[in-house]
């Protein structure tokens, strides 16, 4: 049986809103931001070419449940993957001082805050 995949999204040629990245620790899933006053969810991806979604109408707490999930790319194949999404090329990775966030705790802290910077 041959399997068939759908074409790639391509990206958008409008420049991508600034929404602040934290990384977090996943398999999946590099980083991830939240603009309350868009609804839009960012998720930069490990894989392929470190692409940038995003998500418009994600509610916060989508967003909140997403970052604590105990799989964060689980939560996302089940809850978010099919959303419709505008993309983005990539970035360089977000650091912190310490390496990947692994305090989702803060994470989700400064997520729940607008993530926007002009």
């Amino acid at each position: 049986m041959t399997k068939t995949f759908t074409p790639a999204q391509p990206y958008s040629e409008e420049p991508r809103p600034a929404i602040q990245l934290m990384p977090v620790v996943s398999n999946q899933v590099a980083a991830i931001g939240y603009d309350e006053a868009t609804q839009t969810l960012a998720v930069m991806f490990t894989r392929g070419q470190g692409a940038i979604h995003h998500y418009t109408n994600v509610s916060k707490e989508t967003c909140e449940a997403f970052v604590t999930a105990e799989s964060i790319g689980k939560y996302f194949g089940e809850h978010i993957k099919n959303l419709p999404f505008t993309k983005y090329p990539a970035e360089p990775a977000p650091e912190s001082e310490d390496g990947p966030q692994s305090d989702v705790a803060a994470a989700t802290g400064s997520l729940a805050q607008t993530a926007v910077e002009a």
